[in-house]
């Protein structure tokens, strides 16, 4: 799949790069005032800030955006993905019989030919729907996440007092910090990382489960739904890695107890721009390297920030202040703390995230994307 999408990547590249090149070429005729960055890239900027405005520019571009559109268009008039095929299930308001056998659907027990699986289709269209119209850049939806997601948890409007966000790096093993862990009024936690035997070092409160929708698609295959190893009543936030992942989310999100959020795509997209300016400053500065060569380097249309680096952005919209436990890496720690892992995703970039999480703590105002107006709270790194 790589192989496919990297030189579609590098080919949009060039041409967003030898267009943005031609008029600067233009406009250093013109005068500089002829030059105009788009609308959203302009609202974000940070004046008093040494910002590479081609990076901008590049960052702000949404490769994934046709792709996901045409996934979409496919779901809602009945073409799902199934184990790496296009299956016709439904279609003119029925169910269409495409395997007489069908008894799972994407690996979940759920029969294809009854009408609970039509209601499921049903229910995600309309979830669909409503998410994807929200797919566009809103510099100021760090100020919304408050309503977006504090709210549906515990319909609170006021923001935590203090908030722990809790990687899964094995450097985590290295301090006992568990108690101070507790001791902020909301912990948050990724990915389902277990915390029974390691208190002393993790702690044992969770107040936010912030995962990918991987992990919840790995939870729909269980009975029940069941997706709560911090318990039943801890809300689950998520983000969507995949349209198809919805499907999990409309059969799941009836069967909890706690609230089950999908982050905004206005949100999703801010972060992705952060993370995308990050990684091509430090790969065109540190790697002396050409922009146009860093999508073959970073897996093009592949590229994602990590579940631990939105998990810090929303921290930073509903904490006014922000501890960061279990974030970065060491020869001698494994990749997760409760896992033998070893190797780093190649999908991620944690060194351009640990730029970011630096200027999180030293100069904040140096984030890109991101309207002056937004109070950045107080960031603690935990090393």
């Amino acid at each position: 799949m790589k192989r496919r999408v990297r030189p579609l990547f590098g080919t949009l590249m060039l041409v967003v790069a030898a267009a943005f090149v031609l008029s600067f070429r233009v406009s250093t005729r013109r005068g500089f005032s002829s030059f105009r960055l788009p609308n959203d890239v302009v609202a974000a900027r940070k004046p008093a800030a040494a910002m590479n405005e081609t990076l901008l520019k590049l960052a702000a571009v949404d490769l994934g955006e046709a792709q996901w559109k045409q996934e979409i268009e496919e779901m809602m008039e009945g073409n799902l993905p199934d184990r790496g095929r296009k299956r016709t299930y439904l279609s003119s308001g029925r169910v269409r019989i495409h395997h007489a056998r069908a008894r799972s659907f994407r690996g979940i027990p759920v029969n294809v030919q009854s009408p609970q699986f039509y209601r499921l289709w049903l229910e995600l269209r309309k979830i669909l729907h409503g998410w994807w119209r929200n797919r566009r850049f809103q510099p100021d939806i760090m100020s919304d996440l408050v309503n977006l997601v504090r709210v549906p948890i515990d319909r609170e409007s006021v923001k935590y007092s203090s908030c722990a966000v809790v990687g899964n790096s094995g450097i985590l093993l290295q301090k006992e910090n568990g108690e101070l862990i507790d001791s902020h009024e909301a912990v948050i936690r990724l990915n389902n990382a277990r915390t029974s035997g390691f208190e002393r070092h993790v702690g044992s409160k969770t107040t936010i489960s912030f995962i990918n929708s991987n992990m919840l698609h790995l939870c729909a295959r269980r009975e029940g739904c069941f997706c709560h190893p911090y318990g039943l009543t801890v809300p689950i936030v998520m983000y969507i890695c995949q349209p198809i992942h919805m499907f999990d989310y409309a059969l799941c999100n009836s069967s909890h107890r706690s609230p089950l959020v999908v982050t905004d795509l206005r949100f999703d997209l801010l972060c992705t721009r952060i993370v995308k300016y990050y990684s091509m400053k430090r790969f065109t500065e540190e790697g002396k390297k050409s922009v146009e060569e860093w999508g073959s380097a970073h897996g093009g249309l592949l590229f994602h920030y990590s579940s631990g680096m939105q998990a810090v952005m929303l921290a930073l919209g509903i904490c006014d202040k922000v501890s960061v436990f279990g974030y970065g890496k060491s020869d001698s720690a494994k990749h997760h703390y409760h896992t033998n892992q070893k190797a780093e995703l190649h999908l991620h970039d944690y060194e351009a995230e640990y730029d970011l999480y630096h200027d999180l703590v030293n100069r904040p105002q140096a984030i890109p994307f991101i309207l002056d107006k937004f109070k950045f709270p107080p960031v603690v790194i935990y090393q």
